[in-house]
């Protein structure tokens, strides 16, 4: 392995302005993390107009900032006020909470920034070695590949996330239909334009983005947060004794291995991640009473496994430009943004973005570890602000921002209506992040499986003769067929079958 590339990417990161973008990111993430239910795909939402006018590598290196930033800062007020200001922090609610109110705040807090440290190195180890070795194999994919890799990807983040299936199906639907409002480019041909020329060039990704994640989580927000802020409990003994880090290696070691599986894998993510791995810690101890009442590794393993999860998830983005979640989907189209293309030509034609990027998570864990502790306080006295105070600011600076894309009073509507459907569909059950995947993802589906039929002459089992696309569609099958197949299942072992609920424990909470 050419480690050159990945030196050279050290270097990129190491300028001053890439290291201030660098620290920016990770502070606003952390703010954002604190801040309940608003979390980093609004705030990445909300900051796309602002890329704009930086250079790419300091633009996605900010941005990854907050991303991964966020898991630590929700843990600051989960532990101290009982109130997860992120949804990846919601299990560490239970011993966390528990830990303080033992006088332990400050125990719980160290840990879960050791662990969060490991986490996200480790993950980021594990990126710097299989990203290029993966961009290297996916080289060989054409159109037939990425059609059946796009299928794949909104069908796993539909059918295997959190949430009501069905409307998480419908959502994506809905996505896919936005993607091919325009002129058709195969042919020229308007299609669900309705005479307006705003639509002829099709709805643009931002004011989606700005609508669904940040002006609808503004509003869903106003209206649900009905929390009162007590009295954080006291911070002291931030170190770990031996005792506790004897306690939490396993757990850290187990959290730092799900987190990065499960972050690669499309619907998988930080919130499942903490969850799987609490439940995994759980199922294993001797003494799983425990649990809820205090157990360290009821922390480490949550808050190792959402880090390391939320660095893995960068993979399939930039080795394969198949966004695994709904952030990472914001991430693609920030990409676009800027000009640049995520997939397997990413490591060869812009490597200095690349291992820029990489390299940045590097930096981006140690700089969370040294900060996060000491900012405590200042994190606390946010949380007073009332949302009425901020709510109203945040509106001003989402449509100022939509506005300054384009200089088009348009955006400003369309990002008033997107805000609206998200609000909506948060009533109502149905989360914004497979219809935002769907939408991102439409053009590619649409433009490759066009692209594949006019090699294959038309016929569609050109897609099934094909080693990698007729695998992709035999996986495609096999997730849409595994709901069914878990009845089956379940019947013949004479268990209940029940409903998929209609929304996940953590989404209701945050």
């Amino acid at each position: 392995m050419d480690i050159s590339p990945i030196l050279d990417g050290f270097g990129v990161v190491l300028e001053p302005g890439n290291l201030l973008y660098c620290l920016i990111g990770v502070i606003i993430g952390m703010l954002i993390g604190v801040l309940p239910g608003l979390g980093p795909g609004a705030t990445i939402a909300i900051l796309l107009p602002i890329t704009y006018g930086i250079e790419p590598v300091s633009a996605i290196i900010m941005l990854a900032g907050i991303f991964y930033g966020a898991q630590y800062g929700g843990t600051i007020t989960s532990v101290l006020l009982r109130l997860p200001g992120e949804a990846s922090s919601v299990v560490t609610v239970f011993d966390g909470f528990a830990l303080a109110r033992k006088g332990k705040a400050g125990t719980a807090l160290g840990i879960a920034a050791i662990g969060s440290f490991i986490g996200g190195t480790v993950s980021v180890i594990a990126l710097t070695i299989l990203a290029p070795l993966v961009a290297s194999f996916a080289l060989d994919f054409g159109p037939p590949e990425y059609a059946a890799l796009g299928i794949l990807g909104v069908l796993l983040i539909s059918t295997v996330g959190n949430g009501h299936r069905l409307k998480a199906i419908i959502a994506a639907c809905v996505g896919l239909l936005l993607a091919t409002v325009g002129r058709d480019t195969f042919t020229g041909a308007e299609r669900f334009t309705f005479g307006s020329l705003n639509l002829a060039e099709g709805i643009d990704f931002i004011p989606i983005a700005m609508g669904l994640f940040g002006l609808s989580e503004i509003l869903y927000n106003i209206e649900q947060r009905h929390h009162q802020v007590h009295a954080p409990a006291k911070v002291t003994n931030v170190w770990p004794s031996r005792k506790d880090l004897g306690e939490a290696k396993g757990a850290i070691g187990r959290g730092s291995v799900i987190g990065f599986v499960l972050g690669v894998l499309p619907g998988g993510g930080a919130t499942l991640s903490s969850l799987v791995a609490y439940a995994v810690e759980k199922r294993r101890a001797k003494q799983p009473d425990r649990f809820g009442r205090g157990a360290i590794e009821g922390v480490a393993a949550p808050e190792t496994a959402n880090n390391a999860a939320a660095t893995s998830s960068f993979i399939p983005l930039l080795t394969l430009g198949i966004p695994a979640n709904a952030t990472m989907a914001l991430m693609f189209g920030a990409l676009l943004i800027q000009g640049v293309q995520p997939g397997p030509q990413l490591v060869t034609e812009h490597p200095d973005l690349f291992w820029g990027v990489v390299n940045s998570m590097y930096i981006g864990n140690i700089l969370l570890l040294i900060m996060s502790i000491p900012m405590v306080g200042l994190f606390v006295r946010i949380l007073r602000v009332r949302p009425g105070v901020l709510a109203p600011i945040t509106v001003l600076i989402t449509l100022l921002g939509a506005y300054t894309v384009n200089n088009q009073v348009y955006d400003i509507f369309l990002v008033a209506a997107f805000g609206l459907l998200g609000y909506l569909m948060k009533k109502f059950g149905f989360e914004p992040g497979p219809l935002v995947l769907a939408f991102v993802l439409g053009s590619l589906i649409e433009s490759s499986a066009r692209q594949s039929l006019l090699i294959f002459g038309g016929d569609p089992t050109g897609f099934l003769t094909r080693p990698i696309s007729g695998t992709v569609l035999a996986l495609v099958v096999l997730v849409a067929l595994l709901p069914l197949l878990r009845r089956v299942i379940r019947r013949r072992k004479g268990g209940p079958v029940t409903a998929q609920p209609e929304s996940s424990a953590e989404d209701r909470t945050v």
